[in-house]
C-alpha cells in the first residue's frame, strides 16, 4: 500500500485499497476516493493531486531506454 506525506501541509495520505485514501492531519482524519470525492471523517478536504497519486491507478513498471544510439 502506498503512503506519502504532503510536503507543505504535513498530512499523511495512506492507500486503503479499492480506490480509497485516508488522510491524517493534526489528530483528525478523512477518507476520500482517489478522484477526490469525500467519503467520511472530520477532514472534508484534501489535495486532489495527492489523492490521485496515492489512491489512483498504479503506473506500469518503468522500462530502461536504450543506452546506445541505433543508426541505419
Amino acid at each position: 500500500m502506498r503512503k506519502k506525506q504532503h510536503p507543505l501541509s504535513g498530512a499523511i495520505y495512506s492507500e486503503l485499497g479499492d480506490g480509497l485514501v485516508r488522510v491524517d492531519k493534526n489528530g483528525q482524519f478523512g477518507i476520500f476516493r482517489g478522484d477526490g470525492r469525500y467519503v467520511e471523517g472530520e477532514l472534508t478536504f484534501a489535495d486532489q493531486h495527492m489523492l490521485n497519486w496515492v489512491g489512483g491507478p498504479a503506473l506500469a513498471p518503468r522500462r530502461s531506454a536504450p543506452t546506445e544510439m541505433v543508426t541505419d
